[in-house]
């Protein structure tokens, strides 16, 4: 399992392709972040072959890995290098930003073989794109492009195939750079506070700035501005 979960300074690397075919190995690995102390980003590979990896899973083992992914409190970026459909989609919804291949295609085509989505696609798709075009994206199955999956903002930035990775690891190298505390603190705050009214949202965005106050990571960022540094936060 240990070229699957390689670590390169604050950043934490999970390679589907290398994860063995149970979901108990990609929770491990998620376990694996959610402990490492030093861990501040993880990069999600989902390497072109992934579908094929992922197509004979069970719905139970699929929620397993997406669940996996969903419940680690730091952001994660997803390093998509080919076709990401069905669950290989959901498992990349679960993720906080994609970056795509630009010859790829995306989709939830279940509903083509009798099924629907049952690993979060249901949830996380109109969440994440609106109600409309997810309706019409899972009812159909039809597949869209990364040009398509751009404009609507189901990936943020589509690359050349054979940079997807290095894009996405260079955006996970430089989010590392900032408080630790202040990543799980954002991804709480907007993840949390969707499924709050408006005002329950501003008092949890207000609760989690305030417990920010007494932290190193606070106190090092306004000095690291006054003296004209980069931080050097701790993620205390």
């Amino acid at each position: 399992m240990a070229s699957a979960y390689t670590e390169t300074g604050y950043c934490r690397i999970i390679d589907l392709g290398a994860v063995s075919s149970t979901s108990t190995d990609l929770d491990e690995l998620c376990e694996m972040v959610s402990w490492d102390e030093e861990a501040r980003v993880v990069l999600l590979c989902l390497n072109p072959d992934v579908n094929t990896l992922l197509k004979d899973k069970t719905p139970l083992e699929g929620l397993a890995f997406v669940n996996s992914l969903a419940k680690i409190k730091l952001p994660v970026i997803a390093a998509i290098q080919g076709n990401a459909i069905g669950l290989a989609l959901e498992l990349a919804l679960a993720c906080d930003i994609r970056i795509g291949s630009a010859s790829a295609c995306f989709g939830l085509d279940q509903i083509q073989k009798g099924q629907i989505p049952s690993n979060g696609g249901t949830q996380r798709l109109p969440r994440l794109i609106g109600k409309a075009k997810a309706m019409h994206m899972i009812l159909t199955g039809d597949l869209i492009d990364s040009a398509e999956a751009c404009r609507i903002g189901l990936i943020h930035k589509a690359v050349e195939p054979e940079s997807v990775v290095g894009v996405a690891a260079q955006m996970a190298q430089d989010m590392a750079t900032k408080s630790p505390l202040s990543l799980s603190y954002v991804k709480e705050a907007l993840y949390s506070g969707a499924d709050l009214t408006l005002d329950q949202g501003l008092k949890l965005e207000l609760d989690l700035y305030l417990h920010l106050f007494t932290t190193f990571d606070r106190t090092e960022g306004i000095n690291a501005f006054r003296e004209k540094r980069k931080p050097q936060f701790k993620g205390n």
